[in-house]
């Protein structure tokens, strides 16, 4: 008897340590993975129990926290021009999470972030007051961008070409994240649903075909491997030209375009396929490709902060397929952002000063945690040489060439259209760009920006970079040099 007690007694035992040692792994080991799982309850509660920091534009909050009722979370998230600043924002909600700046700096602005809370604060674990993001948005220029583009569905981006400051992200169309914050399940489900993607971010997170609109990489990549000596010396290009490994011939828009053997200036004047279609082919794809990298394109890590998706560059194809990049199709994609910063760049004297959309952020009392704007990086993109001779054709083609609708009095305005093909064989309506930049004649004030109309009310027939894109690129600028 007493041995079968021995052995019961030792087998008890053993099942205590065995629970002991579970329940030690479970505390201290999966305690923390347990505690941020997203379905844990406790976290919305604790993230929603106080009103949250702010997300400041030109001084004032366009976010705020409101009482609830009925519910174990006390406080919701609320925009003030939800709809305006979502591709900025993003999302706070209660169910489905935090995205863009609220998701970024989610611990800033609940009071979490280690860097708002004192010595003693760490001892005690008292709650410390939410810090607030301060963006690099012009409310005017945001505005403009987001009037203009109306009812199309697009994205554009407006850069401060010597700061890198972004003065303006919208994509449309929009949606008010207001209506999600609380968690509002007929709302989401809408928006998930809805054929037109409004939760998609164009500006930064949806890159497409820039069409013509790479022909200034194209073009940069000329000069500075001396292909060509300057923008007006007389290339190498029959109209039209058949590259080689095919039958197909690149063509132009406009066939009575003096588009044969034309200088850099007249073909981006005329927007002339044959030109850059040979330009590419004649500089090769590794060098075309070397000068999209310096722009920005292939970079996976290009945090605005927000992770804006790669533009894309290809590798690895015959030349037919280079000649097809060199007029920015085949498998060359790219944002609004990207072809920002192709202009910014440019204006800039050939420097491409980092992009940010965040200038500060800030504790409760308004002390800065951190300045973005002392800590750009400024890379030379290409010489101030070709700089200079892009901006000045890129003005030809705003004051005598397929840009005529950016004209801006009292300032002067450079640019490049673009329409590129969409759908196998062009059979769905074409995408309309338009890339540019600006400089006051009276203050000096400058900016660079980019549009996207990626579908509109208007006929097939009339969609274009110039009667599309252009309108919206000229009411971004005009509103940016204006201030």
């Amino acid at each position: 008897m007493n041995k079968t007690i021995r052995r019961a007694a030792v087998f008890t035992l053993l099942l205590v340590l065995a629970l002991l040692v579970r329940a030690t792994w479970v505390q201290f080991y999966e305690g923390r993975a347990l505690a941020e799982d997203k379905d844990n309850r406790r976290n919305a509660i604790s993230l929603y129990a106080h009103p949250l920091g702010n997300i400041i534009v030109a001084g004032e909050a366009i976010t705020g926290s409101a009482r609830t009722t009925g519910s174990d979370l006390k406080y919701k998230r609320t925009y003030k021009d939800g709809s305006l600043y979502a591709a900025v924002t993003g999302y706070s909600s209660q169910v489905y999470g935090a995205t863009q700046l609220e998701g970024i700096y989610q611990d800033l602005l609940d009071g979490t972030d280690s860097r708002l809370k004192s010595p003693l604060d760490g001892i005690t674990g008292k709650r410390t007051d939410p810090g607030d993001v301060i963006t690099t948005i012009d409310p005017d220029v945001q505005k403009a961008a987001y009037n203009a583009l109306g009812d199309k569905k697009g994205g554009v981006v407006a850069i401060d070409p010597t700061t890198g400051k972004i003065l303006a992200a919208v994509s449309t169309p929009s949606y008010d994240p207001t209506t999600i914050s609380a968690g509002e399940s007929t709302a989401w489900q809408n928006l998930r649903k809805d054929a037109d993607k409004p939760l998609t971010n164009r500006a930064l997170r949806q890159p497409l075909p820039p069409g013509s609109t790479f022909k200034l990489v194209v073009a940069a990549a000329a000069l500075e491997n001396v292909l060509y000596g300057d923008v007006d010396e007389k290339t190498d290009s029959p109209d039209p030209y058949t590259p080689p490994g095919t039958n197909r011939a690149l063509t132009n828009e406009n066939p009575n375009a003096p588009c044969e053997n034309a200088s850099i200036r007249v073909a981006l004047q005329y927007s002339c396929n044959n030109v850059f279609g040979k330009m590419a082919v004649d500089l090769g794809q590794d060098k075309v490709k070397a000068m999209a990298e310096k722009f920005g394109f292939n970079d996976e890590t290009q945090d605005v902060p927000v992770r804006a998706y790669t533009s894309v560059y290809p590798s690895d194809m015959d030349k037919s397929f280079t000649a097809l990049t060199g007029i920015g199709q085949y498998d060359v994609t790219a944002t609004p952002l990207q072809m920002a910063m192709v202009s910014a760049a440019i204006a800039n004297d050939g420097k491409l000063v980092s992009p940010h959309m965040v200038s500060q952020i800030s504790d409760a009392d308004g002390d800065v945690l951190q300045n973005y704007d002392d800590t750009t990086d400024t890379k030379e993109i290409v010489s101030s040489s070709t700089a200079e001779q892009l901006q000045s054709a890129m003005q030809t083609v705003v004051e005598d060439g397929t840009g005529t609708n950016a004209r801006i009095s009292g300032a002067t305005v450079g640019g490049k259209t673009g329409t590129a093909q969409h759908g196998e064989n062009n059979s769905k309506t074409p995408y309309a760009w338009f890339t540019s930049y600006a400089k006051s004649d009276s203050t000096g004030k400058e900016v660079a920006v980019a549009v996207l109309v990626e579908q509109s009310d208007a006929a097939r027939s009339e969609v274009s970079g110039n009667g599309l894109a252009a309108p919206v690129a000229k009411a971004m600028m005009r509103a940016a040099l204006r201030n």
